[in-house]
């Protein structure tokens, strides 16, 4: 896994330098120089080196000091790491959103040369009609349960008339 290099903290004497690999932290102090000591909540260290590496870091925030003699230089440590991520540079993901776009695009037009062809179909199918005027449908069959009421039925109908309450 390619290393990711972020910076926090920028101070006047410098800034720190945080590099995440998997699980692995690596953080460089801005001082220069020899004799530098690192506070963490893993414990302080005297080291040679600019460089603190947190191996296995669990995500929790935590606060870090580094000093060299009497300069002093804190950082928020906040960062997120997992053992089986991924790291994507900027060409990937401009890449899959570009083929993204790409590929909608090109289903759009499918659509609409699909839908524009099936108009000219359907109109110029087999229905032989004069185009001139339009024809009236018939009006609809009349349902069974509600014929009109006929001369000579009226008693079928007399037990419906309006009753005063």
């Amino acid at each position: 896994l390619p290393l990711v290099s972020v910076l926090i903290g920028v101070s006047s004497q410098g800034e720190f330098l945080v590099e995440i690999s998997g699980t692995t932290v690596t953080i460089t102090c801005p001082f220069e120089g020899k004799g530098i000591k690192w506070n963490h909540p893993g414990g302080s260290q005297d080291t040679e080196e600019r460089k603190l590496i947190l191996k296995d870091h669990d995500s929790t925030p935590a606060n870090l000091t580094c000093s060299s003699g009497n300069k002093k230089r804190q950082l928020y440590l906040n960062a997120r790491v997992c053992a089986t991520c991924e790291e994507l540079d900027a060409l990937a993901v401009a890449g899959i959103i570009t083929a993204d776009l790409l590929v909608t695009l090109g289903v759009l037009i499918l659509v609409y040369y699909f839908s524009k062809s099936r108009k000219g179909r359907a109109s110029a199918g087999g229905d032989s009609r004069p185009r001139g005027q339009k024809m009236q449908r018939p009006p609809p069959v009349p349902n069974p349960d509600y014929e009109p009421i006929r001369k000579g039925q009226r008693e079928v109908y007399a037990g419906l008339e309006p009753r005063g309450y």
